[in-house]
């Protein structure tokens, strides 16, 4: 498994909905996107996971 592959899984597991909106949230920070596409750059190499999560979350 290639890097990019194990930042793609980790992006997905990361942002896999819990089935519990009230308690999780995650949702309510993807507003509707798609969470493969928000870390793209973190996918590629390109940025650090924490500088998109911060990013999002202003």
């Amino acid at each position: 498994m290639s890097n990019a592959d194990e930042r793609r899984a980790y992006v997905l597991e990361a942002w896999d909905c819990m089935g519990n909106c009230e308690l999780c949230g995650k949702c309510h920070i993807l507003r509707g996107r798609d969470p493969e596409a928000l870390y793209a750059d973190y996918i590629d190499g390109k940025r650090e996971y924490i500088d998109i999560t911060l990013e999002l979350r202003r």
